[in-house]
């Protein structure tokens, strides 16, 4: 019998969890203003600005939550049996969860997730992520960059926080995230196209491909529930295509190159 999609009933959930004080109106205006930290103020991430307020908080979790669940999800459907295979993975820089909550869906029930991250509002948002999913997991405040990577065979995720790391810390990161692929681990690195704010992707790239993995970029059409579609629409968002990149490493075989969404690189 096929499992149901969890994923309309987590974005109802996460709806009824963060419109009941917020309107409509109100989260679109934080999307708008989120965004522009993102791609324009880049320089106040470090000092918290993408979660300064209610609002940004929850466009946080109603839209960026919900994207980067699905783009983690197609990734590792895409890539095949070998990133299955984990019974415990940790999610860096875990925000509210998501991605790593996508990816631990897809390697079943008995995988253990845990998500660090150094804001307190994220941690409590994931612990909540992982219980709604009904998933093992566990969220604590911590340093993403420093904290000490799980004894392998283990994944090891970093979505979307390489780029917010200035080049000394991920430079370590790095080499850590190497040392513990070669001890047995599953290192998965997603983040976005773009290369003006992941100027550092390069050099990540070819230490990847140069230990025996892979990257890729990933375009794809999701079938959005409504009113995330309206939330991107009405913020000057393109929700109808989602888009990234990833960097793989693992010690399992069976990474399928054959995959409509993704363009192997």
């Amino acid at each position: 019998m096929e499992t149901p999609d969890p994923f309309g009933a987590f974005h109802a959930a996460l709806e009824a969890r963060h419109l009941s004080e917020l309107s409509f109106p109100e989260v679109r205006r934080a999307l708008q203003a989120l965004s522009a930290v993102y791609v324009e103020r880049r320089g106040r991430m470090a000092d918290g600005a993408v979660f300064d307020g209610a609002g940004k908080r929850a466009a946080f979790a109603l839209y960026y939550g919900p994207m980067h669940f699905l783009l983690v999800r197609e990734i590792v459907r895409g890539l095949g049996p070998g990133l299955r295979t984990p019974r415990r993975i940790l999610d860096l820089g875990c925000g509210t969860g998501t991605a790593g909550a996508a990816w631990a869906l897809e390697c079943g029930p008995r995988v253990q997730l845990e998500g660090v991250d150094r804001s307190g509002w994220a941690v409590a948002e994931a612990r909540w992520t992982f219980a709604h999913l009904d998933l093992d997991g566990r969220a604590t405040r911590a340093d993403a960059a420093t904290v000490a990577l799980p004894k392998p065979p283990a994944g090891v995720l970093a979505a979307f926080m390489v780029n917010e790391l200035t080049e000394e810390p991920r430079r370590r990161l790095l080499g850590r995230l190497l040392d513990a692929a070669r001890a047995g681990s599953s290192l998965l690195v997603v983040e976005p196209i773009s290369r003006r704010i992941t100027p550092w992707w390069p050099e990540w790239a070819e230490a990847v491909r140069r230990a025996g993995g892979r990257e890729d970029e990933w375009r794809f059409r999701p079938d959005l529930p409504e009113r995330l579609a309206l939330l991107g629409k009405a913020a000057g968002l393109d929700a109808r295509e989602i888009t990234g990149r990833s960097l793989v490493l693992t010690g399992a075989r069976g990474l399928s190159r054959r995959f409509a969404g993704a363009q192997g690189l």
